[in-house]
């Protein structure tokens, strides 16, 4: 390739930005940093990117966005490719979405129902409404809780028998919204279609990326508290 056929750093996020509406220079730099590109540069330190560098970038973006590869795995089925081999599949997944979303059931229990069902105070179903622990859905009969409120509110009554008040547990609370708005982001372009074959796609996505964020919390917590006790 001559160098009038090289391309600058700009004109490669231009180029792919019809097929990846997020990218940017500062993403391509990322890249670059990471090790995962390696375009020359001219004596005065300007890249130059050549169509191969191109479509090693093109290459990278559909990794993460249609098998959502970490950059670990996808530099390393680069230097697979490389070498002519075969490059590493996906991480092993979780469980299927179906076993860790469970069935879609609606919503049945008043408020009463939910506290018989938890073993819980009426009075405490108020405050975990009141303070964005649990939300009741409206429906033409009332407010109704489902199941996920029931586990919710039984973890609240085991956590509010050790001495915490409701109030303290919208920590927690906006712990798990910053995750969903995290995970929610995952899977924005496959929500985007409304096929059944996308949504299952995104499903499945969220469930292993939602179990395997449990495993990450529950290790950290654990090491905390176990150099808490031993401090």
């Amino acid at each position: 390739m001559t160098r009038r056929e090289r391309i600058t750093i700009g004109d490669v996020a231009e180029a792919l930005k019809a097929e990846f509406p997020a990218v940017s220079v500062s993403k391509i730099r990322f890249l670059e940093s990471e090790g995962l590109i390696n375009p020359p540069r001219t004596p005065s330190g300007y890249r130059e990117f050549r169509s191969e560098d191109v479509e090693r970038v093109r290459y990278i973006l559909r990794q993460q966005r249609d098998h959502f590869l970490p950059l670990k795995v996808i530099k390393s089925n680069l230097r697979s490719l490389e070498r002519g081999e075969e490059p590493t599949l996906a991480p092993t997944p979780g469980p299927p979405a179906s076993a860790y979303f469970g069935e879609m059931t609606p919503p049945t229990l008043d408020a009463a129902d939910l506290a018989r069902s938890a073993g819980m105070p009426a009075s405490l179903v108020d405050e975990l409404v009141a303070h964005g622990i649990i939300a009741p859905t409206d429906t033409p009969d009332g407010p109704r809780f489902g199941a996920d409120d029931v586990e919710i509110a039984k973890a609240a009554w085991r956590m509010v028998g050790h001495g915490l008040e409701s109030r303290h547990l919208r920590i927690i609370r906006q712990g798990a919204n910053r995750e969903v708005d995290l995970l929610r982001q995952m899977t924005t372009t496959l929500l985007r279609h409304a096929s059944p074959a996308s949504r299952r796609q995104a499903a499945e996505v969220l469930a292993d990326v939602a179990q395997a964020a449990r495993t990450m919390q529950e290790a950290m917590v654990r090491a905390d508290l176990r150099a808490t006790l031993n401090g």
